[in-house]
């Protein structure tokens, strides 16, 4: 139900030209779990206590297109094919018919991302790559364009219950996740319809 909210909520942003295809970022966010539950692990930058992490896809604009959750020790690059597989479908403006957009075409990513499997899924499904190299490239450059999304991992981390993971089971957190996305990108629809 909240995925499908979700995609209406994505088709009208679309209707209404707000939705911009052309770069979109990738990046995730650990979390802390306070009483364990599904989908949590030792956190790395948290001394070992357990967490989750969130991973989130955004537009040009920074508006949520797709986002999934994971252990908080589990490495950034393994979600990245799934995050960009599982984007919903969101129809093209009324002026430019065509079948649904799914894919991007840049994506930026942190040197998290920089990896060979990473880099030739995008080449294969002909996204261009914008992934900060690990030991040459500064982090940043890639600031100019990546800020989008560590603001909406803000936006995100405001409601309560998603920045202090209190939920046991991931049937309770996805749909928070999502209908934190669709609250987000409510309120950019609204802010459009003024």
């Amino acid at each position: 139900m909240w995925d499908r909210l979700h995609q209406f909520v994505l088709d009208e942003l679309s209707e209404a030209d707000v939705l911009d295809w052309s770069r979109a970022s990738i990046d995730a966010v650990s979390v802390r779990a306070k009483r364990r539950g599904e989908l949590t692990g030792p956190n790395p930058t948290d001394r070992g206590k357990p967490g989750s992490k969130y991973h989130l896809l955004v537009d040009h604009h920074g508006l949520p297109l797709h986002v999934l959750l994971s252990a908080a020790n589990t490495h950034d690059s393994k979600l990245f094919e799934p995050l960009l597989e599982t984007n919903p479908a969101v129809r093209g403006h009324r002026h430019h018919p065509g079948c649904p957009r799914r894919r991007p075409a840049k994506v930026h990513a942190d040197k998290g991302y920089d990896y060979l499997r990473c880099r030739r899924y995008l080449h294969r499904r002909g996204i261009k790559v914008r992934i900060a190299r690990r030991g040459i490239e500064d982090k940043t450059k890639l600031g100019r364009h990546r800020w989008v999304v560590e603001r909406t991992v803000s936006w995100l981390l405001r409601f309560k219950c998603l920045g202090l993971r209190y939920d046991r089971t991931q049937l309770t957190l996805r749909p928070l996740l999502t209908l934190a996305c669709v609250l987000i990108n409510l309120r950019r629809l609204v802010q459009q319809e003024l």
